[in-house]
């Protein structure tokens, strides 16, 4: 099928998953109840003192009252407590805020409308993540279909962007640092155009200062558009590298990504040393929070890597409210074979890409490794933030849901590939075996694999007109656990 033909049904099911997207975003963010969502008094106290004092915050002692914050979060938040103790987020850059701000004022401080704030960047996430799989792969639509699907419907996630915080707008613009550095580093390969290298590392610096002004969870991005374009100049470019242009493609790069700059210069003066970003100013305020040398000292390290890797999981799933709402067990166990699955699907994907490694050109590598980096460096700083502070929280891997919903999608799609399905099938069961013998699989996994492995099996028959809807499965049982999880746990655990 050529692209033409496919640009049709591309464009409508993109529009379909983002209208879905909207409904069950609108449901989230009205049926949630207030505050319950992860640090979201925190965040609106701060949007409200900006739009009330014309000025921006400043973390002190005491705006962690730890004793309070469960005292409340146990009561699930009664009107007759109030929530403006909780200012920890006060050391946030601003610029989530300083946008919410009008719709604070025009709404008249109702919670509803900056939900659906969030959840209309959350839309935009989409699209650029659509933008970002049609570059590197333009006659595969299917798979940006699938990344956006993925992202769109998973729970934790639909969950966090109908929220009132600002994860959403620094994930919005971190993907579009990699949209940018990924038509960056495929410019390469084509007729040398000064003036469109020009706007792209203007562009990548202008995003870069906007992101630096949302979140620390954003700074992961300089490093690679640094690196992309020292890739670029040493590698990709055909011309012998110059010195000079290299300097000045940084210089291009990094004197908008400086409007950051009197941000950092603030938070200096106010919290002292290096701290431009106020983190250590959090760390000494945040006094309760548990930490992970604590959770050590009683329970042991093997404990704690235990914890880390289940807790993970559920969490980056869907464990919502405070942490304290938690699916069936049995959801969990299904997720994780699906988990499993994505992941054996896509190592099965690499070894047949790099068998033809020679095939793609130079550029594509290089955008694999800018994304294979930009996983690595999230995952990397959530292992060190859990470090000092006991958070396992799956949606602080959020930031880079880009390589991860394309890591997913490759994997579901190589998994539900006809001519794997009779291996795939044979895998579970084998897999349920052993582990069965074992010890270690309890009756439900065993079950769900033995349907898992039936399932498959019967796709190897099924008329290659049906490979469509086999592929899309995966996304759309992810819409009726979203509703799951709003309507069965998430409203009748959190009800006053």
């Amino acid at each position: 099928m050529s692209q033409s033909s496919q640009t049709g049904p591309a464009r409508w099911l993109l529009g379909s998953t983002i209208l879905v997207y909207l409904i069950l975003a609108l449901l989230y963010a009205v049926y949630t109840p207030a505050w319950q969502a992860p640090d979201e008094p925190a965040h609106y106290n701060y949007v409200q003192y900006v739009a009330e004092q014309h000025r921006f915050p400043v973390l002190k002692p005491g705006d962690y009252p730890a004793a309070y914050l469960e005292e409340i979060k146990a009561a699930h938040f009664p009107p007759e407590m109030t929530i403006a103790p909780i200012r920890y987020e006060f050391h946030q850059p601003p610029l989530y805020y300083l946008l919410a701000v009008p719709v604070y004022t025009l709404f008249g401080d109702a919670l509803l409308p900056l939900r659906l704030f969030s959840a209309a960047i959350g839309a935009l996430l989409l699209l650029v993540v659509y933008w970002t799989m049609r570059e590197l792969a333009p006659n595969r639509p299917r798979l940006a279909l699938g990344a956006i699907a993925f992202v769109a419907f998973l729970p934790m996630h639909l969950a966090m962007t109908a929220a009132i915080n600002n994860d959403t707008l620094a994930e919005l613009f971190l993907a579009t640092v990699l949209l940018l550095a990924i038509r960056y580093l495929k410019q390469a390969g084509s007729p040398p155009e000064e003036e469109k290298d020009t706007r792209l590392l203007v562009l990548l610096g202008f995003t870069t200062g906007l992101g630096l002004v949302t979140k620390s969870s954003f700074y992961i991005a300089p490093p690679l558009v640094l690196l992309a374009i020292v890739v670029r100049a040493l590698w990709l470019d055909e011309a012998s590298p110059s010195i000079t242009h290299g300097l000045g493609s940084l210089a291009l790069y990094l004197l908008p990504a400086g409007l950051a700059l009197p941000w950092w210069l603030r938070n200096i003066a106010l919290y002292g040393g290096p701290d431009f970003l106020g983190l250590g100013r959090h760390d000494q305020v945040v006094v309760g929070q548990l930490r992970t040398a604590e959770f050590i000292a009683e329970h042991g390290v093997v404990q704690l890597v235990r914890d880390f890797f289940a807790t993970s999981l559920c969490s980056f799933w869907g464990q919502f409210g405070w942490m304290g709402v938690l699916l069936d067990q049995r959801l969990y166990q299904a997720l994780a074979i699906a988990s499993t699955l994505a992941l054996i699907g896509f190592l099965i994907w690499a070894i047949r890409i790099w068998h033809r490694r020679k095939e793609l050109p130079k550029w594509q590598w290089a955008a694999g490794c800018l994304l294979t980096l930009a996983g690595l460096f999230t995952l990397a700083s959530y292992v060190w933030y859990n470090t000092n502070f006991l958070q396992h929280q799956g949606r602080y891997l959020f930031p880079a849901l880009v390589p991860i919903s394309l890591v997913v999608t490759l994997g579901w799609r190589e998994a539900l590939h006809r001519e794997h399905a009779l291996p795939m099938a044979a895998l579970l069961l084998v897999g349920a075996v052993v582990l069965k013998l074992g010890g270690w699989l309890p009756n439900w996994p065993l079950l769900m694999l033995g349907v898992a492995a039936t399932a498959f099996a019967l796709c190897h028959f099924l008329p290659p007109r049906w490979d469509p809807l086999v592929h899309a499965c995966p996304y759309l049982l992810l819409i009726p656990l979203n509703l799951a999880s709003l309507f069965l746990f998430i409203v009748p655990q959190l009800a006053r």
